[in-house]
């Protein structure tokens, strides 16, 4: 298992320094921004634009998630231990339990197969 780190992006920059609305403007609408396996622990991440952000094993650990838009996010191995979550939306590929299961416990998303 990985362990969440720091990340030399200047986007993930933007977030620790709580400017979600300057990552909104310089994030590409076209192609994917990698911040997998970053720590966002603790940070207010509501407003956030997610889609297209590869959260690959993240770790969420009591960040708040409340009201994002996660669908078109990849969060596959993500850790959301604590995090605040209502009205967030997830991909389908994520039951209910397995929200629960992380948030609660911190076990890593899993995404289900077909």
């Amino acid at each position: 298992m990985s362990q969440p780190r720091q990340l030399d992006h200047p986007l993930y920059a933007l977030l620790h320094n709580d400017d979600v609305k300057g990552f909104n403007a310089k994030k590409p609408k076209d192609a994917e921004v990698d911040l997998s396996g970053g720590d966002f622990r603790g940070l207010d991440l509501r407003n956030l634009d997610t889609e297209g952000v590869n959260f690959t094993d993240a770790y969420f650990r009591g960040a708040d998630l409340r009201g994002l838009d996660l669908r078109k996010a990849r969060i596959e191995g993500a850790s959301l231990a604590h995090a605040q979550i209502s009205g967030a939306y997830f991909p389908v590929e994520l039951t209910a339990d397995e929200i629960l299961m992380s948030v609660n416990f911190g076990t890593r998303l899993r995404y289900r197969t077909k």
